[in-house]
């Protein structure tokens, strides 16, 4: 057996134990992926490679990390494919000594709670709002909530593993550290509907700490962002791709103009394109070690 069918086998073999514990039929899951039950059948078995779509997607529904599905850990002693940093555990959403059925349905007030405060913000949104979106009572939502200030922090957390699992999947086979920083913003930044509900839930977090000081564990979720892009730096200073410029301190800088050029695409103020483009001339001036010219001994 190759390493490649090697992967696919353990991945698979995964993939099934994150089914099994989902409380989700096999059907049901290929239906909410968008596979076809065939496909995810060889998946599952080994013959056929789950995509990167499909591993996200997967990630999603069953509420692993990818970095679960690939390698079968999530401390940071499993992260050797993934350029992404690991989250500490208390940024990824919370565990429970619960049966199957309730942690799918505590996923899933949490995803549709995530839809609500990103696109109406957090005093539009009710607790019989997040209810009615999960087709539950608002008793059940207090159930596995106290509190909407504890949905939201939940919320938080299911944000920073849809990045972190975004990371994860993406950056595995990119191996030059420019091109792995420039994609790294192209994942991250609001280009999309679902990234720019990312950016309303971090946005909220960040009005919320600064008037009341409350940082639904803003700290380490944050940092975990950072680590990344500094990781990245450091490689590649290492390797001698990137000038040599201290990396925290250039890692403070450059998650500083991702965040405010964030800010200004998410505002309508700048295009995503425009984002990207400003981000990688900042990593060309800054940061590509250009070769010097050779001198010619007269």
């Amino acid at each position: 057996m190759s390493k490649s069918e090697g992967m696919a086998e353990a991945v698979g073999g995964r993939a099934r134990t994150a089914i099994r514990g989902s409380a989700m039929a096999q059907r049901d899951v290929a239906g909410r992926i968008g596979l076809d039950e065939t496909k995810l059948s060889k998946s599952l078995g080994g013959t056929r490679r789950f995509s990167t779509d499909e591993l996200l997607a997967l990630a999603t529904v069953t509420g692993v990390t990818v970095q679960w599905l690939l390698t079968g850990g999530e401390d940071s002693g499993s992260n050797v494919e993934s350029v992404s940093a690991t989250p500490p555990p208390e940024t990824l959403p919370s565990r429970h000594p619960e049966s199957e059925e309730q942690a799918l349905r505590r996923r899933t007030l949490v995803e549709r709670a995530w839809w609500l405060f990103a696109e109406h913000g957090y005093d539009g949104v009710r607790i019989s709002d997040i209810a009615d979106a999960a087709g539950a009572s608002s008793a059940s939502v207090h159930y596995y909530f106290p509190s909407k200030r504890d949905v939201f922090a939940e919320v938080l957390r299911y944000s920073v593993k849809l990045a972190f699992d975004r990371q994860s999947a993406r950056l595995t086979d990119v191996d030059d550290p420019a091109s792995q920083l420039k994609t790294l913003v192209r994942l991250q930044m609001p280009a999309d509907r679902l990234r720019r509900a990312e950016w309303s839930i971090w946005l909220q977090t960040w009005a919320a700490v600064a008037v009341d000081g409350d940082r639904f564990e803003h700290g380490p979720s944050y940092r975990r962002w950072w680590e990344t892009v500094r990781g990245v730096i450091a490689e590649g200073t290492r390797t001698g791709a990137f000038t040599d410029a201290p990396p925290d301190r250039t890692a403070d800088v450059l998650t500083a103009y991702i965040d405010g050029l964030g800010i200004r695409v998410l505002t309508g103020l700048l295009g995503p394109q425009e984002m990207a483009e400003q981000v990688d001339n900042f990593i060309d001036r800054n940061l590509i070690a250009h070769a010097l010219p050779v001198r010619t001994v007269p």
